[in-house]
């Protein structure tokens, strides 16, 4: 039996402590891959025991081979989750008489030295700490001396963007900092390439570590047949408005526990009001609450039994907010990934199934949340991917590494990653403009940072630095002391003839009666009426995707998502198949041209729609993109535009300055470097090449 790897000191706790008749097979299966020191990644839905999989045997480990120090750290991408899982891994930890330490930006100064001092056995932090924690002056070079393993938590929500990137690059920093391979286990959700993903973790070491990925009970991607869907109870309706939406979740499920997910700030705010309006006991958690704002929300959503969270994929992740009864969508998420992590909220009860109500409260939501359920019902779930070409990237671990190190080998300092693409000798170009612009001082071959990097990052100890991540600048709001949140400064700005915004916030309306424009503070009181919410999204657009849009096209053409459809989605959906009747065909894409315009519709989403108006120069115009088609000029004959369609050679977008500009560290890269990286992830060159293939034909009318 595997469970007898474990030491019997915290099997004796598994029993008798948690009560524990048996482990779950997830479980049980980690415990001899992790024992042997091999890298995993551990797939189960959320609440599937992955945090018991990957710490179980890392504390019998500790315990059975006697490591000392720091020997485990546990990663997870935002604080919250962090904050709910010290409790149990100090339990845990605890019956072994091993210690976790908790480390983010709310830790005080004074708890951190204390642990720079004397170092927990498990710390648990974020890569933008981490990173903090190897630049830092006060850290002493043999803080992870006595690493062995690194768990990396949500593995899946990394992965997908530029703190993949940064996550595998300090892997690597600090595989040389303990001087040994360390062992890394990932811990994820369902997602569409699970091997990928374990290669993707092991970073420099694919292939000279053993490694394998553990999802007992979890089906391979696409294994069953359609007419089988995923097992829960899934509904569709149409509402038509924010406000009946309210009336729907006031009304349905009375005296549960209800959590709303919601794709926007502003919309999390404006549901909370009205659900404030219907008597409903609501609260709300999003990024722009302040820690304890969503804190105390989170609490009291847990205590409470007949009431509503309203919040956006701040909740998504495996936090823990209670006995839950139901899950509701408003819209739809953007990923089948992001809805499965949803959906796995409920049916943690015994005899209670997964659930998920879908509230579509505009024409375009319902058609998204059809498309995304009917891929959902195919067992389809996105790959995970790295976002492509992370110039900046490498910029910042150059720096980075310059800061950590003091000085660096000129000839030395691809080395620091281990080989791992493209933080090796092929990114020399970055380096170069670095020193030629001044971010990096050379003497006697070494490396060091220079004068421009101080000024440009230098503030609170390089703390930019450590974030990868862009966010646009906010005001935050306090109510005497008490902080409640940020809100974008454009809404602070007295609109002509109206005078100042009520703003809402945390579903509450505050009325603005002071304005530090130097700090970034604005202090309210309350206020009645209706207020007003906005945020500025930061990023590149990025729309739907090919597989999305496709799904899109295939509910226009009739097919129903396997879920119950209430009588109004039904009729909804109806109207917009009639709307889109000239839009689609079974076996070919429509060119159609009418008096205003002429269109190809695509339906091969937002990013490939790009590339494809890119790449028909002359041919398809620049204000006239979207998610399902692109405008063409309608000055051109057919026969042009067949011959320019089939010989069209694909080219990535031209990004904008202003996308350019957005860009982190974009000012510490050569701007044919910057422009490079922003063109990549705007394209989808494979989403366009498969539009291409599609046969088309030409209407009008």
């Amino acid at each position: 039996m595997s469970v007898d790897r474990l030491h019997p000191g915290l099997v004796h706790h598994i029993a008798n402590t948690l009560g524990w008749s048996d482990l779950r097979p997830l479980q049980k299966e980690a415990i001899g891959p992790i024992l042997d020191g091999e890298d995993t990644i551990l797939l189960a839905p959320t609440a599937g025991g992955k945090t018991e999989a990957s710490s179980f045997p890392l504390i019998s480990a500790m315990a059975s081979q006697e490591w000392n120090g720091l020997s485990v750290l546990y990663l997870c991408p935002i604080k919250a989750l962090l904050n709910n899982l010290a409790p149990r891994l100090e339990a845990y930890a605890g019956w072994m008489g091993r210690t976790v330490g908790l480390w983010h930006g709310d830790i005080g100064e004074s708890v951190k030295n204390r642990m720079r001092a004397d170092p927990p056995n498990i710390l648990l932090t974020t890569p933008e700490s981490l990173e903090g924690l190897l630049i830092s002056t006060k850290t002493e070079t043999d803080f992870f001396a006595n690493l062995r393993a690194v768990v990396v938590d949500e593995v899946h929500a990394f992965a997908s963007d530029d703190r993949g990137w940064h996550l595998r690059a300090v892997l690597e920093r600090l595989t040389r900092l303990a001087g040994r391979p360390l062992q890394r286990i990932g811990a994820s959700a369902t997602v569409g390439n699970p091997d990928e993903l374990l290669k993707w973790l092991q970073g420099a070491g694919i292939g000279r570590r053993p490694g394998r990925v553990i999802a007992p009970g979890v089906l391979p991607v696409g294994s069953q047949i359609p007419e089988n869907p995923p097992s829960g109870e899934i509904e569709l309706d149409y509402v038509g408005s924010v406000s009946n939406a309210a009336k729907v979740i006031a009304t349905l499920h009375r005296g549960e526990k209800r959590l709303v997910f919601c794709d926007s700030r502003k919309l999390v705010e404006q549901l909370a009001g009205w659900l404030r309006e219907f008597g409903v006991t609501v609260f709300l958690s999003h990024s722009s609450l302040s820690v304890g704002e969503r804190r105390r929300a989170e609490q009291a959503f847990a205590e409470a039994r007949d009431c509503v969270i309203v919040a956006t994929s701040t909740l998504e992740l495996g936090i823990d907010v209670g006995d839950l009864d139901r899950v509701i969508q408003i819209n739809a998420p953007k990923t089948v990934a992001s809805f499965l992590q949803r959906l796995g909220r409920t049916g943690r009860r015994s005899g209670s199934v997964r659930n998920c109500l879908f509230l579509a409260i505009d024409k375009r939501g319902l058609l998204d949340a059809a498309g995304l359920l009917r891929l959902w019902g195919r067992h389809w779930v996105e790959p995970v991917a790295p976002p492509p070409g992370p110039n900046h990237i490498v910029a910042q671990q150059i720096l980075a590494l310059c800061l950590q190190e003091h000085r660096v080998g000129d000839r030395l300092w691809p080395g620091s990653w281990n080989g791992l693409k493209p933080f090796d000798a092929e990114s020399k170009p970055i380096l170069e403009y670095l020193v030629a612009e001044g971010f990096i001082e050379t003497d006697g071959g070494m490396l060091f940072i220079g004068p421009n990097a101080e000024k440009r990052f230098g503030s609170r100890h390089f703390a930019d630095l450590t974030a990868v991540f862009c966010a646009p600048p906010e005001f935050t709001v306090l109510h005497g002391r008490e902080e409640i949140g940020q809100v974008d400064p454009s809404i602070l700005i007295p609109e002509e003839g109206r005078g100042t915004t009520i703003i809402l916030l945390a579903g509450r309306t505050w009325y603005p009666k002071h304005i530090d424009w130097k700090r970034r503070l604005c202090y309210v009181d309350p206020a009645e009426g209706e207020g007003s919410a906005k945020w500025s999204s930061a990023g590149l657009p990025t729309g739907k995707s090919f597989a999305l849009a496709q799904s899109i096209r295939a509910v226009v053409l009739g097919e129903d998502p396997p879920v119950k459809i209430t009588s109004r989605a039904e009729g909804a959906l109806a109207d917009l198949r009639e709307k889109h009747v000239d839009h689609v065909d079974q076996t070919s894409l429509i060119i159609r041209r009418s008096k205003s315009e002429l269109r190809w519709w695509t339906w091969a989403g937002y990013r490939a729609n790009l590339t494809l108006q890119a790449s028909l120069d002359g041919i398809a115009r620049a204000d006239g993109v979207s998610d399902f088609s692109l405008r063409l000029e309608d000055s051109a004959p057919n026969e042009v535009l067949s011959h320019a369609l089939s010989d069209a050679v694909l080219v990535p977008p031209t990004p904008d300055v202003r996308a350019v500009n957005g860009l982190k560290f974009n000012d510490a890269l050569p701007e044919e470097l910057a422009r490079a990286t922003l063109a990549a992830r705007l394209s989808d060159l494979p989403g366009a090449h498969q539009a291409l293939r599609i046969p088309r034909h030409f209407a009008s009318g």
